[in-house]
């Protein structure tokens, strides 16, 4: 287990539902994180490349898009491919 992985098991002991995953938007963007699930909710941040999320376990199909709700490190909805969930 790498430094970063036990310092990420050390943020995430006390968040509760769904498991982390790592944002990946594919290229330099950061992801953004809304309000809402949807395309024209309000972005309410961003997370960069290789920054550990925690899904609480709620999905939403909206907008043609896939939603994930995460609740670390910040709480909103960002689209669930960026975090790996293709379906």
């Amino acid at each position: 287990m790498s430094d970063k992985e036990i310092i990420i098991d050390q943020e995430l002991e006390n968040v509760s539902g769904g498991d982390y995953r790592i944002v990946n938007t594919g290229d330099y963007r950061n992801a953004a994180i809304r309000s809402e699930p949807s395309l024209s909710a309000a972005v309410i941040g961003s997370l960069p490349n290789g920054t550990a999320a925690n899904t609480t376990g709620r999905f939403v199909r909206a907008d043609g898009r896939n939603w994930a709700e995460i609740n670390y490190p910040m709480w909103g909805w960002i689209k669930g491919s960026i975090l790996g969930y293709d379906y």
